[in-house]
């Protein structure tokens, strides 16, 4: 326990924040669409992620700053593409209702999952090199510490997209429909000038 704490409340912390991929998995979750593969696909890949951070992968990563270079404008394109569709949709009056989920399939909700996930140069610097290097700190017991982070994201990714789908009542109302997609929109774009001109450190 006194390794596992430390990993969850370290991952709690690292991914409860307001990002690209919470906003895509609340998004999908008020649609009620694909939710169960989507958050697997979050709660998984973080855990490889913490898994090769753990076993020692960070380092190799910090040895090579052209890939998180690559990543960074990778995904401030990926972002800037997903900001200017919401934006579309606040636009688009028949995209304002849950049905519109409806038409997005799986094969695109799974690569739009992977985008959001893999594309993102800071999930490398916060589950690989920073609760990697956290865990090692913990000796014999950094496994522990490494479950603990895994278990955070299995809990957040599937309470998020599974309490956002109760929200029947909101997903009524194109309003409320108008409000998220402007605010994913801003999120998004915020985000990728963030990745353009921030320090990746």
């Amino acid at each position: 326990m006194n390794a596992i704490l430390p990993g969850f409340l370290t991952g709690l912390s690292l991914i409860i924040a307001i990002g690209a991929q919470n906003a895509f998995v609340l998004r999908q979750g008020l649609t009620r669409k694909y939710i169960i593969p989507v958050v697997l696909i979050c709660a998984l890949s973080d855990a490889l992620l913490i898994t090769l951070g753990t076993a020692g992968l960070g380092a190799l990563i910090q040895a090579i700053p052209l890939l998180l270079e690559i990543l960074r404008w990778l995904g401030v394109g990926y972002l800037a593409w997903f900001g200017i569709s919401a934006v579309r949709k606040v636009l688009t009056k028949d995209s304002l209702h849950v049905s519109e989920g409806s038409a997005v399939s799986l094969k695109k909700t799974v690569l739009m999952t992977l985008g959001f996930t893999f594309l993102n140069p800071h999930v490398y610097l916060d589950t690989v090199i920073l609760v990697g290097g956290l865990a090692n700190q913990f000796g014999d017991s950094k496994w522990f510490f490494a479950l603990g982070a895994v278990c955070s994201s299995f809990i957040w990714f599937f309470s998020l997209g599974f309490t956002a789908s109760k929200m029947v009542v909101l997903m009524a109302k194109p309003l409320f429909w108008k409000i998220l997609d402007t605010s994913i929109a801003a999120v998004m774009f915020s985000l990728a000038i963030n990745l353009a001109f921030g320090e990746l450190n």
